[in-house]
């Protein structure tokens, strides 16, 4: 019996938009998120939906709304599909972490594998506490197509998973957009990612990650010679 996941990134919040660290900081989506989110829920009205799921924070259940609008499907919460827990980083602006935290931040930008975070998460416990959320979810919705409204990092550590890699090559793993899709398919424990961190229903000025620079320097220096 195969199981489909429809797995969305939620739309700009204002963490993104002010590039401060936003894990379990619970802020809502932005005016240009809100466009995001109506732009993907849109997306989905033609491809099958049982059911959604989202983390509880404001930001995903604002995305996933739209998304249940369209489907008039209620939205199950669950509080272990939140982002990582940030601990000391949370609220912080970027461009003062690496400043603030040489050391973790250096992790984070080149062996997240091994990342720790101050008074937070490792991304081990936080990809343990994730997978385990989805197997979880997966027994209950055998053979279901199911939409999962989670965070970036969630995302990343959850394609490792899928593709049976070490956690170590989550650096080979691309950031997506907001609202961007993953498909994964599961059947009889095997996992196919169909498609994945898909941002294609968003334009230049509705995507974020294009009009921010560091995007732009992320790829040049982890994927420039793709």
């Amino acid at each position: 019996m195969k199981t489909t996941m429809i797995i969305v990134r939620h739309a700009e919040a204002v963490g993104n938009k002010i590039r401060e660290f936003h894990g379990w900081t619970d802020e809502s989506i932005t005016e240009r998120g809100h466009i995001q989110a109506r732009q993907v829920a849109e997306r989905l009205s033609d491809v099958k939906i049982d059911v959604i799921y989202s983390s509880v924070l404001k930001r995903t259940m604002e995305t996933a709304e739209y998304i249940s609008g369209i489907k008039r499907l209620p939205i199950i919460l669950r509080e272990d599909l939140k982002e990582i827990n940030g601990g000391l980083w949370e609220g912080m602006r970027w461009e003062d972490l690496a400043k603030a935290y040489p050391e973790e931040y250096d992790t984070w930008e080149t062996k997240p594998h091994i990342h720790q975070m101050p008074e937070g998460e490792s991304m081990v416990s936080f990809q343990e506490r994730v997978v385990t959320a989805v197997q979880d979810i997966l027994s209950l919705e055998r053979g279901k197509n199911i939409c999962i409204v989670t965070h970036g990092t969630a995302i990343r550590v959850l394609l490792c998973w899928f593709r049976g890699m070490h956690l170590k090559d989550i650096i080979k793993i691309p950031w997506c957009d907001n609202t961007a899709v993953t498909i994964v398919t599961e059947e009889q424990g095997q996992f196919q990612v169909i498609l994945e961190g898909d941002a294609s229903h968003l334009d230049k000025e509705t995507s974020t990650l294009q009009n921010q620079e560091w995007f732009k320097e992320y790829k040049d220096r982890f994927f420039g010679d793709e």
